[in-house]
């Protein structure tokens, strides 16, 4: 327990260094009797760049001598102060790892405005991408956590723990041989760290846990029996939306926690597979979840990078979720018709096994997370227009619900699932590395020449290389990698406005899961449990199920895409 609480602990302090660490450095005070030089410097895809060592030197001594310097903003923008005594013959250089060195000579008529305390303007300044050997193997070592985790062959968080440790063995060992070989720094890693998705996810855990302490989702189980009557074209759709809208408010991993064991005695109590209930349920939990920024791990990454707000991913993706869920639900019962038909339907039996599990346990809790879970929604549906941040209302949320219940708050502490947000951590930095190289710039420049200014061919090949890329890699990794991307591509396609092209990934990388078995985490928690049930989901099953369903649900939500933003 006291590990987790340092642990909290250093999340706090880590958060706090990189918030303070990342300011722009402040240019208010100046000297008015010394000159400045204001810039800009920029890669070739016009995005700024950070941390350039921006040097005045002198070229009137045959050895050149430094003779001002400083640092690029976040912003890429840089000011440089002019010593008093500035020569007749000087220039600037532009020193960044992974990029070529560049240095500029300034001209005499610029000089002359230095030398009489001016401050001077450069127009902006461009810096090309160097490839080094750093840029292979931290292309190199993605790659592997890649393989590593959809292999299986090491837990997800060790996968991305051995990723990050071997690309700070590289830029801090193997530095020393070749400076070729640096990546970047720990301090440079931790700003590649979303704090926000990691404060939200935190937030998230402690409600959830509280919420699932109340016996409400077994309660579900029995109002879904009980309405359908035992037939099981209603129970099926039924059981769907459950999971489905449950997964649009909690994450999908927890709902498929929640629902599949008393789905799995359901389905054996009935006389079927459980997996004909199983998986349109972690279907519907993939698609519903959607439609708004906490449904799916890969919407907090979305909606955190691109500023996307809750009520935007509600407004804009629901209808087309709702065209999905339909589609989805027709394909489900085509599926799985002929072992749904021979279910024992009306079991008396059953019916009083899932009213006697089917008990609120705990009513006045349920109705406090009731009114604290209002309460967020109301936060994250309008909390943008005071600019609050959705990490700050989970804490607030979470924090209320404690204060309001008392429960042990050590049992709250270890409901957080503190493996997920380390490689949460770890996948950011691994990710930042191949950011820093100049992998995702390389990417992000293929694409743009591929679909050019045409938005259509962008919002088409953007959602279906996302849906398919997804059944082979995690779609959490691969989403982290694409934001950069989508982020250049909706700056140089002038008819992206609205963040359609953010949107396309969500729909891509979301519902894509359902390709495969390793495509989302919640397919693999389900595989998980349904096989300590004795009912084993084997990749190739659930490929054959889950690949008409990938096709099915993400056309018909690019298609409402298309409607929506055209």
């Amino acid at each position: 327990m006291r590990k987790k609480v340092v642990f909290l602990a250093v999340l706090l302090l880590a958060g706090l260094l990189v918030s303070f660490s990342g300011r722009s450095v402040s240019m208010a005070q100046h000297n008015p009797d010394q000159g400045w030089i204001y810039g800009s410097i920029y890669d070739t895809q016009g995005q700024p760049v950070t941390g350039v060592q921006v040097q005045l030197i002198s070229q009137a001594d045959q050895t050149p001598r430094q003779l001002a310097t400083t640092l690029s903003q976040d912003n890429g923008s840089f000011a440089l102060e002019i010593p008093e005594k500035l020569p007749n013959e000087a220039a600037l250089s532009f020193d960044r790892a992974h990029f070529d060195l560049s240095r500029r000579t300034l001209s005499d008529q610029e000089i002359q405005t230095l030398q009489s305390q001016q401050s001077l303007t450069l127009p902006v300044i461009e810096l090309a991408r160097e490839t080094t050997p750093a840029f292979w193997i931290a292309a190199a070592i993605f790659a592997g956590m890649l393989i590593l985790i959809a292999t299986g062959f090491l837990h997800n968080t060790l996968a991305s723990l051995v990723g990050i440790a071997a690309v700070f063995a590289v830029s801090y060992l193997g530095s020393a041989l070749s400076e070729d070989l640096y990546i970047f720094s720990f301090q440079r890693a931790l700003q590649y760290i979303d704090w926000n998705v990691i404060f939200l996810i935190m937030g998230m855990m402690m409600v959830i846990a509280v919420v699932e302490n109340t016996g409400v989702f077994h309660w579900l189980a029995y109002f879904a029996y009980r309405i359908s009557g035992g037939r099981m074209w209603v129970l099926l759709p039924v059981l769907m939306l459950i999971t489905g809208v449950s997964s649009a408010f909690l994450d999908n991993v927890t709902t498929m926690l929640l629902m599949t064991p008393f789905t799995v005695q359901m389905a054996i109590a009935l006389g079927i597979s459980p997996l004909a209930l199983l998986i349109p349920e972690v279907f519907a939990s993939n698609v519903i979840g959607v439609s708004t920024l906490i449904g799916t791990p890969t919407n907090i990454l979305i909606g955190s990078y691109a500023e996307i707000s809750f009520n935007d991913f509600l407004v804009n993706l629901t209808p087309g979720v709702l065209l999905s869920f339909t589609g989805l639900t027709i394909y489900s019962w085509l599926m799985y018709r002929d072992e749904l038909n021979e279910a024992k339907t009306g079991s008396p039996v059953l019916l009083e096994r899932l009213a006697e599990r089917g008990q609120i346990t705990n009513p006045e809790a349920l109705k406090k997370a009731g009114w604290v879970g209002l309460g967020m929604l109301v936060l994250f549906v309008f909390g943008e227009s005071i600019h609050l941040l959705p990490s700050v209302t989970a804490l607030m949320g979470a924090t209320t619900l404690l204060v309001w219940l008392k429960p042990d708050v050590e049992e709250m502490i270890d409901a957080v699932d503190w493996t997920t947000l380390v490689f949460f951590m770890s996948l950011f930095m691994v990710v930042g590395a191949i950011q820093e190289v100049g992998l995702i710039s390389l990417i992000a420049s293929w694409i743009g020449d591929l679909v050019g200014t045409n938005l259509a061919l962008a919002m088409i090949v953007l959602t279906t290389m996302s849906a398919v890329l997804s059944m082979i890699v995690a779609n959490i990794p691969f989403t982290a990698a694409m934001l950069p991307v989508v982020g250049f591509l909706t700056a140089n396609i002038p008819a992206a406005e609205g963040k359609v092209l953010f949107y396309c990934l969500s729909v891509g990388a979301a519902m894509g899961g359902n390709g495969s078995l390793i495509g989302a985490s919640a397919n693999m928690i389900t595989a998980g449990i349904s096989e300590r049930a004795g009912y084993k989901i084997t990749y190739n099953y659930f490929l054959k199920k889950g690949f008409p369903a990938l096709v099915i649900t993400v056309g018909l939500a690019l298609g409402w895409l298309f409607i929506r933003f055209h």
